[in-house]
């Protein structure tokens, strides 16, 4: 799945609002996009990626059967 595919995929499931399936989103781009960065560009894009999944916290909290 690519990251059109996975943004369709988002949307037809009205899960846009769900920011844990959005920083899979950029995950899959910055993937796609990967041959075109530098190591260092790469680097500090997956490092932003990765702070904003740790400022989501336990967001799945009291929503488990929700999520998994």
């Amino acid at each position: 799945m690519d990251s059109k595919d996975l943004a369709q995929y988002l949307e037809a499931t009205d899960s846009i609002s769900k920011p844990w399936l959005l920083v899979q989103l950029r995950l899959k781009k910055l993937q796609e996009r990967q041959s075109t960065l530098s190591e260092d560009a790469y680097a500090n894009e997956l490092q932003d990626i990765y702070q904003d999944l740790m400022n989501l916290g336990e967001w799945w909290r009291g929503v488990e059967h929700e999520v998994f």
